[in-house]
């Protein structure tokens, strides 16, 4: 480890430990938020080494990577189930997307203690860089509900943090190791088929993840059960269409009738069978069934 390394793991250390009493004097421990990333591996040996009481708590989105769960249980991490799962929230609101992006409000942003630490670091995007300036910052989730949250390892490289983790011997998420075994720390995990996603690479993950595409399909299909009265029948019939809209077109109603040839006179691409095809799948009755009962 390099001194410079040496010197951030200290700042860092010692203000975990800072905000560690400030939460004792509060009555309450430390809430370590663990996502099962590379970042929040870093934070939690961070906590351990600092000494204080803490909880690491994991937000259990029920869309995360495979190995996701058990690599948080490995680590002795608590598991925090949502009120509602992805694909009952799709029932209920319909698909997220980039301008209405509500899943993220109720599957992993809600406040659990006063004091959280989070393994955010400005090298991971523009958009961090720019939001995030502070190592501390105090986010409101409601007008009555207020965190005080620290980012212990704000400045911290990609360099830094393989550094860390080999001097540490932390065991990442299978998924940052190739097939050779070598850690490859540009690689970041995060809800399967985001709709935050470029378009492309959000294609790639439906294909990786073909139980994706039923689940999408199957809620997507309840959430047109249950709301008869939603403009979205002007664009589709079905809950294959719905999907087709909303993945390969991206909510555009123009791209959806020249890509699959909706008209009036043409009944265009039949998207279940478009949809078998691409992502080389097969829907049975209970990855169309309506009824939100499960």
């Amino acid at each position: 480890m390099t001194a410079e390394l040496q010197k951030k793991v200290e700042r860092a250390i010692k203000l975990i430990q800072a905000a560690g009493k400030a939460a004792k004097e509060h009555g309450q421990p430390l809430e370590i938020c663990y996502s099962g990333g590379k970042d929040s591996d870093v934070i939690l040996e961070l906590a351990k080494m600092s000494g204080v009481e803490y909880r690491a708590i994991y937000k259990n989105t029920s869309i995360d990577p495979p190995g996701t769960l058990a690599h948080a249980k490995d680590n002795g991490v608590e598991i925090m189930k949502p009120k509602e799962n992805f694909g009952k929230l799709i029932a209920r609101k319909g698909y997220p997307s980039r301008r209405t992006r509500y899943c993220c409000q109720y599957l992993k942003e809600y406040k659990i203690l006063d004091y959280a630490v989070l393994g955010i670091r400005a090298s991971e995007s523009n958009k961090r860089k720019e939001r995030y300036k502070e190592p501390t910052a105090c986010r409101m989730y409601s007008k009555d509900e207020a965190v005080e949250q620290y980012f212990p390892i704000l400045s911290w490289t990609n360099d830094d943090l393989v550094a860390f983790i080999r001097e540490r011997g932390i065991k990442c998420h299978p998924l940052y190791y190739d097939e050779r075994g070598d850690f490859r720390v540009e690689r970041r995990l995060g809800c399967m088929c985001c709709p935050e996603a470029s378009y492309k690479k959000r294609l790639l993950e439906f294909k990786e993840y073909p139980n994706m595409v039923k689940l999408y399909v199957r809620r997507g299909g309840q959430y047109l059960e249950n709301h008869k009265d939603s403009k979205i029948f002007k664009y589709v019939r079905n809950a294959y269409e719905f999907f087709c809209l909303d993945v390969f077109c991206e909510g555009s109603n123009n791209r959806f009738q020249q890509m699959f040839g909706k008209s009036l006179f043409d009944d265009g691409i039949d998207c279940k069978t478009f949809l078998e095809n691409y992502f080389n799948i097969k829907f049975n009755d209970y990855d169309v069934k309506t009824e939100a009962s499960d």
